[in-house]
Parts: C-alpha cells; structure tokens; sequence
C-alpha cells in the first residue's frame, strides 16, 4: 500500500513538473516569506497541543467529509485552540491538492504541514512554493540516503521536516538524521492495521530533543489521554475533526490531555 501511494504521488509531481518545470517552482519557493516556527508552535507543554488534519478520505476509511472549503475548516481548528494544521495533498486516495495547502496557509496563523507521500526534491520545493511550513517524510518509504537528502533540503528552505516512523529501527533512523519532531503512526502504512500502543512502546526510545508526537487512531477525549500518559507532546488529529464539530472536539481533546 506505501508503495502504492508513494508510486502514485510521485507520478503526479512528475505530471505537474510538465506545466511548471523544476527551476520555476524553485524561484517560486525561494521567492515565498519565512516559514512559520513549527518547532516553537509544537514545543512541549503543560497541556498536550494538536495538530488538527484537513481530510476529505483515506484509503482505509474511504470518504470522511466533503470539506469544500479547507480554509474555513482550518480556521475552526485554529478558533479551537490547534497549535498547526495538516493538509493532505495527495489527490488519489485522499482527496487533496496543493490548493487545499495554499488556502489554509492564507487563512490561517498557524503552521500549515504538507502531508503527502514525498519522495524527490520537486516536491519539497513545491511545499514551500505552496507555502508550507512543515513537510512529512516517512521513514518506511525511503532509502537512508534519500531520506537525508530531502531532511537537508526541507531545512534547508527553512521548513521543518516531521520524520514519521512505525518501528524502533525507523525512530533510530529518524534519530540518526537529527530530527527534531518525529512521529509514531500507529496505522502500517503497509496494511494499514491500528495498533495504539504502538507508540507508548517506543516514547523511551525518542531523541532527547525530540518533540514526540503520535499519529492515528484519534477518536475519543480517551485516546488522547493515552498518548499523553504514553509520552507525547502533540497529537495528529483528522477524521475525528472533519466529522464532528472541530472546535467542541478540540476543546475536549485538549481538556483531555492537559
């Protein structure tokens, strides 16, 4: 299923890359303001903070919400008390597009990620020409090298890179990189199985100066309570928000995990 995903964005940034060639989209990027500081915005606190997900589907639970307009959807979560949004951009099997990212961006103060399947440079220089902040790299779906290579350039353009990971040999991998914000998904991307203790199982195991946050199977006030007695700093929130009331959920995942 990684595999697939991955195939399937990188397929499409080519197809893209046809109508704006790479040097375009690179004056485009270096030409966009600074980013946002995720890194203060996500650093630890007393209470748990939030990255609240714009999300229209996935391929495990197919078509969550209709969301026809993400900015306000964003701005709800920002009203709500998120400390950054993510947007997925991928367009098969989610549902987005880097227009979702560039009309959140402009509506909201918060740091905007770019939640994709990002495997080349073309698409991290598109982030940032789209305005994005953060940019995801999943361990799993990336050789050691590569993976470096676009950690570099993600901070390079001033961006910050969230690692994702699903074992401890990626949290090591992600640790051996320098990263400062990693992420336990505790959906496989390859069967696309749950399991919530997974990152309770690897919290020790984080960088020092990593800010830890857990991924997936966020529903209730109750799972977010988990993850923080397990150790996180921030949670990732989507389907729960795009299908109840945003601003009442957030309000009581926070209360949750203070």
């Amino acid at each position: 299923m990684l595999d697939g995903l991955t195939a399937g964005a990188v397929a499409d940034a080519e197809a893209r890359a046809q109508a704006r060639p790479l040097a375009l989209v690179e004056k485009t990027a270096l030409a966009q303001p600074p980013a946002r500081d995720a890194l203060a915005a996500l650093a630890p606190a007393a209470q748990v903070k939030i990255i609240a997900e714009v999300k229209r589907a996935s391929p495990s639970r197919g078509d969550l919400a209709e969301i026809p307009d993400p900015a306000l959807q964003a701005s709800l979560y920002e009203q709500g008390g998120a400390s950054a949004i993510s947007v997925l951009t991928e367009g098969r099997k989610f549902k987005g597009s880097l227009a979702d990212l560039e009309a959140v961006k402009a509506r909201v103060s918060l740091p905007v990620l770019r939640k994709d399947f990002i495997a080349t440079p073309y698409q991290v220089l598109e982030a940032r020409a789209s305005g994005a902040d953060l940019v995801l790299l999943i361990v799993a779906a990336l050789e050691q090298p590569l993976l470096a290579e676009l950690h570099e350039l993600v901070r390079e353009l001033g961006m910050t890179p969230l690692v994702e990971t699903h074992s401890r040999e990626e949290l090591d991998r992600a640790g051996d990189l320098g990263a400062r914000l990693i992420g336990v998904n505790a959906r496989n991307l390859s069967t696309f199985e749950l399991d919530r203790d997974l990152f309770g199982s690897l919290a020790e195991h984080f960088p020092s100066d990593a800010v830890k946050i857990a991924e997936s199977a966020v529903l209730t006030p109750a799972d977010v309570q988990h993850y923080r007695a397990g150790g996180a700093d921030v949670v990732l929130v989507g389907e729960a928000l795009v299908t109840n009331d945003p601003v009442t959920t957030l309000t009581a995942f926070l209360e949750a995990g203070s």
